[in-house]
């Protein structure tokens, strides 16, 4: 039995360490995951469900927030390679080696999470208390359907994967769902989540219930239902574990695991987040690829407007760069996943959509109040909601916010004056194309 247990450990240790090797290094199948004979007690179903954070980790640590980013009017190409200057041109193509990066890899933290699924409630580990195997699981399903979530609003409706994939012919012949059934996969796998996850504990780097609950306000704001929004955005509004923090800069100064985090992705000085490097100076030992446009930094270093979020920009004059990911020596910045800000936000939308204008005003003003800046002038629906598009857009500007907010809400035309609608997605990678013909590339492309 010893043996066997750790000869568990040692698959799962190299089926991560494999994770992470370039694509021509790897013996597996590009989205092949652990088979059931991984997973069989304790500690392997413990080591599962890190390695499914680890990928979702891998596609926060770059590749997905750089496509809600650049692609908008907030930052802008300040290097050399060319992924990059077609992201910030919308001129993307089925080859964008970061489009494909951030595609594929939510794909493999979808297979991750569908291996705990598969193989977790089989165990018969009696050191497996009833209550931890809920909680690993609930885990698996936030990530599923994290991943679905991030899929759909990048990508449109996708092909739906519920089962491990232990070969690659068991990826061919699934056609595209739709939109609305890809979300509601989201809202399924959320349901699930919710029921098995525990009530909210100190950590903030693992999903409990709070956790799945902000992700579902946020699916409901993207289906335009309402009334859910408001309701979930609420519940965890509600719960005093959360609170706006002053100053802003709060949040993303270590230590980490704040107050205002719902849900943040750790990294270590031995599991680095580089996504600093991205944005600081050569002098400073970074590639500044993505910069702060012209623009933002106005906003940011008006009062009126940016209050103390200027502090998420440093340096002078036409050399500004972001420090949202300031801990350049070690790169243990975390991604963040859900503020506790967005939820004051998700809920201000919510209740102007539905004409609360004096409680949707509240809560714009908590968080405008929250960056020393008066309450808005605001008091028309159409000016509420303009101030709230205006807000997130300050408030998230280097999170992966607004380029999928402006899609949404179908303003990307009006103000990132991308008006031909069949490039608010992003295409299908060509390599998916060419190996399945059941997949369809995106209109435009």
């Amino acid at each position: 039995m010893k043996t066997s247990y750790i000869k568990n450990i040692l698959l799962i240790a190299v089926l991560l360490v494999t994770a992470s090797c370039e694509e021509y290094l790897e013996e597996i199948p590009n989205n092949s995951l652990p088979t059931d004979a991984a997973i069989t007690d304790l500690g392997t179903a413990r080591a599962a469900i890190i390695g499914a954070y680890d990928r979702v980790q891998g596609y926060y640590a770059s590749s997905y927030p750089t496509l809600g980013t650049i692609t908008t009017d907030n930052v802008v190409f300040n290097g050399t390679l060319s992924e990059y200057l077609q992201l910030d041109q919308n001129a993307v193509p089925t080859d964008n080696v970061i489009t494909v990066a951030a595609y594929q890899g939510i794909y493999r933290a979808i297979n991750s999470a569908n291996s705990v699924i598969a193989y977790v409630p089989g165990i018969q580990d009696v050191r497996l208390t009833v209550d931890e195997k809920n909680k690993i699981l609930g885990e698996a399903y936030f990530i599923r359907a994290l991943g679905y979530f991030d899929l759909a609003r990048g990508w449109g409706g996708v092909q739906l994967q519920l089962k491990p994939t232990t070969d690659l012919t068991v990826l061919k012949g699934i056609k595209r769902s739709t939109l609305e059934q890809t979300y509601d996969q989201v809202l399924a796998d959320l349901i699930q989540a919710e029921q098995l996850l525990p009530e909210d504990a100190t950590t903030r780097n693992r999903a409990q219930k709070s956790a799945a609950r902000a992700l579902r306000a946020r699916l409901h704001l993207y289906r335009k239902q309402w009334a859910d929004a408001e309701n979930y955005a609420t519940q965890v509004i509600s719960n005093t574990k959360y609170t706006l923090l002053k100053p802003y800069k709060s949040f993303f100064t270590a230590p980490f695991q704040t107050a205002e985090s719902v849900l943040e992705l750790a990294y270590s000085a031995n599991d680095r987040n580089t996504y600093w490097s991205l944005w600081y100076p050569s002098s400073a030992g970074g590639q500044y690829t993505l910069k702060p446009s012209d623009a933002l930094v106005d906003k940011l270093n008006n009062p009126e407007i940016g209050g103390t979020r200027n502090s998420l920009i440093a340096g002078a004059g036409s050399s500004f760069y972001g420090v949202l990911y300031n801990t350049t020596a070690t790169g243990t910045d975390p991604s963040y996943l859900i503020r506790i800000a967005e939820l004051y936000l998700i809920r201000a939308e919510s209740r102007a959509r539905q004409n609360k204008l004096t409680e949707a005003v509240a809560d714009l003003n908590a968080v405008r109040n929250r960056a020393d800046l008066a309450n808005t002038t605001a008091t028309t629906q159409a000016q509420i909601l303009q101030a709230i598009e205006d807000e997130n857009g300050v408030e998230f500007a280097f999170e992966a916010h607004r380029w999928f907010d402006l899609v949404r809400t179908e303003r990307a035309g009006a103000v990132l004056g991308l008006t031909n609608r069949n490039y608010w997605l992003f295409p299908i990678p060509y390599s998916d194309i060419l190996s399945d013909p059941e997949v369809v590339q995106n209109p435009g492309y």
